[in-house]
C-alpha cells in the first residue's frame, strides 16, 4: 500500500506502537504481581499491633527480595518476547554450590540493582505505562466519537446532529493523541530499555571481570589443546618414525657386520648411511624430548628434572619437593623453564655448576634455576628469555631473572597450582 509522502512523517510513530503497547501491557501485569506481594498483609484489613505493622511491612520486602530473580526472569522475558532486545545476565561462578551462589548474589551489588528496580524503577515506569495505556484508549474513543453518534438510534441521532462540530474538534484532537501515544509508548520503551540494561544487566565493571574470566578460561583451553597436541606428536614421532629409523639403522649394522666380500665402495656407503641414521635417531630424540617427554607424563616432574639434568655437560643438582602432581599443562611449563634455562647456562654462562629447586607453596609452584656463571643475561637481549617469559605467561604465572654481571643468574618462576 502506497502512503502519501506527505502522511509519512505522521505516520512514522505507529511503527512498533503496537509492539510498544503490548510490551507496557505485560510490564503492568508484572508490576502488579510484584505490588500483591507487597500488599498482601494489608488485604484482610490491615494489622492492628505494632510487632504485626512491622511484619506487615517487612516480611513482605523480604519475600520480593526472594522473589527478585524470578522478577528479574520474567522482566528479561518480556524484554526478549516483545521488543527483541536482551539483557545480558552476569554468569554465575563456575562450580559453585546452589547455597554458594545465593550467598554470591545476595553479597553482590547486582542483587540489590535488581531489588531497587522492582521497588522503585518498575513501578514508576509501570505507573508511566498505565498513562500512557489510558492515553490511547482516551485518543481512540475520542477519534471514533463520530461513529458512535452515528451509532445511536435515528430519533437521537438529530439531538446529536448539532454538536457535528464540537465532534470534529474532539476528533481532530483524538487524532493528536494518538499521535502523542505512540511516540510516548515508544520513548518510554527505549527510556525503559535502558534503565532495565542497567539495572537487570550486570555492571560495566562485572561485564569486564565476566569478560576477562571468559578470556582466561578460553586461554586456559588453548594451552590445553596445544600441550595434548603436542603430546599427540610426540607419540607419533616415538612410535612411528623413530622406530623406523632404528629398524633401519640395525638393518644397516646387521648388513655391514654379515656382508664381508662388499666391494669398498659399498661397504663405505653402507657405513655413511649407518652413522646418518645414528645421527638422525639422536636428533629425533631430542625432538621428541623437547616436545614433551614421555617420563614427565609417566613419573612427573622429578623423573623428568632428574634425566634432564643428567644429560647435560656440568653438575647439576635437582630438588624437588612435591606433595602431588601439578595439572599437566602447569608440569609441562615448569618442566621447559627448567630446560631453556639449562640450555642457556650451557651456551652462555660458562658455569661450573647448577642448582634447579621445585617447591611448593599452597597454590604456588616456585620453580628457581641458579648457577655461578658470568652473569649478564638481559632478557631484550635474545628470544630464549623472551619465550619463557610468554610460555610462563600462558598459565598466569610470573617470571623474573636477576643477572648481575659477574654473577650468580638466578630464574625464579611461579606458577599458579591449585592447593
Amino acid at each position: 500500500m502506497h502512503i502519501p509522502t506527505a502522511l509519512q512523517p505522521l505516520l512514522r510513530p505507529f511503527r512498533n506502537a503496537g509492539r510498544a503497547v503490548a510490551f507496557h501491557t505485560t510490564g503492568v501485569l508484572v508490576q502488579l504481581a510484584a505490588l500483591l506481594v507487597l500488599a498482601l498483609p494489608w488485604l484482610p484489613g490491615g494489622p492492628t499491633q505494632v510487632l504485626s505493622v512491622l511484619a506487615a511491612i517487612f516480611l513482605p520486602l523480604a519475600a520480593l527480595v526472594a522473589a527478585a530473580p524470578l522478577f528479574t526472569a520474567l522482566q528479561r522475558a518480556r524484554f526478549r518476547a516483545r521488543l527483541g532486545v536482551e539483557i545480558p545476565r552476569l554468569a554465575p561462578v563456575a562450580g559453585a554450590t546452589s547455597r554458594e551462589r545465593v550467598a554470591n548474589w545476595l553479597r553482590g551489588e547486582a542483587a540489590w540493582r535488581q531489588v531497587a528496580y522492582h521497588l522503585v524503577v518498575g513501578p514508576l515506569c509501570a505507573l508511566a505505562a498505565v498513562g500512557v495505556l489510558l492515553l490511547w484508549a482516551a485518543s481512540i474513543w475520542a477519534t471514533t466519537i463520530c461513529i458512535w453518534m452515528w451509532a445511536v438510534p435515528v430519533e437521537d441521532r438529530v439531538k446529536f446532529a448539532r454538536y457535528a462540530l464540537q465532534a470534529g474538534f474532539v476528533t481532530a484532537l483524538g487524532v493528536c493523541g494518538l499521535v502523542a501515544a505512540a511516540w510516548l509508548s515508544t520513548a518510554l520503551a527505549r527510556l525503559e530499555t535502558r534503565t532495565a540494561a542497567n539495572r537487570l544487566g550486570p555492571s560495566r565493571a562485572e561485564q569486564l571481570t565476566q569478560r576477562v574470566a571468559e578470556v582466561t578460561e578460553s586461554r586456559a583451553a588453548m594451552v590445553d589443546a596445544a600441550d595434548a597436541e603436542r603430546r599427540r606428536i610426540e607419540r607419533d614421532l616415538h612410535d612411528g618414525a623413530q622406530q623406523r629409523l632404528v629398524s633401519m639403522a640395525v638393518n644397516l649394522g646387521l648388513a655391514k657386520a654379515t656382508l664381508g666380500d662388499l666391494p669398498p665402495d659399498a661397504r663405505k656407503v653402507i657405513d655413511e648411511a649407518h652413522r646418518e641414521a645414528k645421527e638422525a635417531i639422536e636428533e629425533l630424540s631430542n625432538l621428541v624430548r623437547g616436545l614433551h617427554p614421555a617420563v614427565l607424563e609417566d613419573r612427573g616432574l622429578d623423573a623428568a628434572l632428574s634425566g634432564l639434568a643428567e644429560r647435560m655437560p656440568l653438575p647439576v643438582r635437582v630438588r624437588v619437593d612435591l606433595e602431588s602432581r601439578p595439572v599437566p599443562a602447569v608440569e609441562a611449563v615448569a618442566y621447559f623453564v627448567v630446560s631453556e634455562a639449562l640450555a642457556n647456562v650451557v651456551k652462555h654462562a660458562q658455569a661450573s655448576r647448577v642448582e634447579v629447586t621445585v617447591e611448593r607453596f599452597g597454590g604456588i609452584l616456585l620453580v628457581v634455576v641458579s648457577d655461578d656463571g658470568v652473569g649478564g643475561a638481559d632478557p631484550s637481549g635474545g628470544t630464549g628469555l623472551v619465550g619463557l617469559t610468554k610460555r610462563v605467561a600462558s598459565v598466569d604465572g610470573t617470571f623474573s631473572i636477576s643477572s648481575p654481571v659477574g654473577g650468580p643468574t638466578v630464574v625464579t618462576v611461579e606458577l599458579p597450582c591449585a592447593p
